[in-house]
């Protein structure tokens, strides 16, 4: 299939400029020919997807950024666990994954302007041991870069092994779940949360009505758009009020406000940044609510 012979060409031609910026892959889903319905995510959809682990447990998700590099919340790591890997590649929890990699964490550095209390700046780079190979199940995402416009209702996906609902585990055998949400624009969600709590460094994403949304566990997994051909990361799970709850949208990290202190984090094999523009127009400037300007 042509997509097959492109994913190759592009491959190889990664491996041969090595030192080059990434985005000659990066967003590419080979597997993801198709948008797709429906909840349990297939197998290699979202190839970038990471799963944090400690002591073989699933706490919290990321997104390969480039072959040695995981892009995750803050917020995952109050404290840091003495022995902390990432897995790669997996489509369940438990069970078999013959795509699958694991690679231990050598380096955690969290955003220095990080608010636990607000939540603001809520972004981390983790670095791991060896650098990953990348195949068919392992892909780096692509970064939305600065000047990235998400109007709201813009298609998004998100992808975790996080709870089902408030306090109801993912049933066995934990395969990868994803959602399609629309993105909510930021003058609409600081009207859903309080004018204030929503900073230009986030990003919201769901329903009105509720339904649909990430939870917990879900936290530092993607939010994706597609634009062409490639896929995009908009925003990392970050925080929300309960889970998908009518009138509040999940809230996640704004990634394109962070490309230049990323890029001075990682020394090699920068990330590939894309600008991602919204069409037509944005319907978040009418909205207004007691207290916003």
């Amino acid at each position: 299939a042509l997509y097959k012979v492109i994913f190759v060409v592009a491959l190889l031609t990664l491996l041969t400029h090595e030192s080059h910026s990434q985005l000659n892959v990066c967003g590419i889903s080979p597997l993801n020919t198709r948008i797709v319905g429906g909840q349990k995510a297939p197998p290699g959809n979202w190839p970038w997807q990471a799963s944090l682990q400690t002591s073989g447990r699933h706490f919290c998700g990321g997104s390969l950024i480039n072959s040695q590099w995981v892009l995750t919340a803050a917020h995952c790591f109050s404290s840091i666990p003495a022995r902390l890997t990432v897995s790669l590649g997996l489509q369940s929890l438990q069970g078999s994954n013959p795509n699958g990699v694991s690679r231990t964490v050598t380096k955690v550095i969290k955003h220095p302007k990080y608010n636990s209390r607000t939540n603001d700046n809520d972004i981390c780079l983790l670095q791991l041991s060896l650098p990953v190979t990348f195949t068919k199940f392992i892909v780096p995402v692509c970064l939305a870069a600065p000047g990235s416009t998400f109007f709201s209702g813009v298609s998004s996906w998100v992808t975790g092994w996080g709870t089902i609902a408030s306090g109801v585990p993912l049933p066995p055998p934990g395969n990868l779940m994803e959602v399609n949400v629309p993105i909510v624009g930021n003058r609409q969600c600081n009207c859903n949360y309080g004018v204030g709590s929503i900073t230009n460094n986030m990003i919201c994403a769901g329903l009105r009505a509720g339904g649909k949304d990430s939870c917990q566990g879900d936290s530092g997994g993607p939010l994706v758009s597609k634009q062409g051909s490639r896929w995009i990361l908009g925003g990392i799970v970050s925080f929300g009020n309960g889970c998908a709850r009518p009138n509040f949208p999940g809230v996640y990290t704004r990634v394109s406000q962070y490309q230049s202190w990323i890029n001075s984090q990682i020394t090699s094999s920068k990330p590939g940044f894309v600008t991602f523009t919204s069409t037509g127009t944005n319907s978040d400037l009418s909205i207004r609510c007691p207290g916003l300007p």
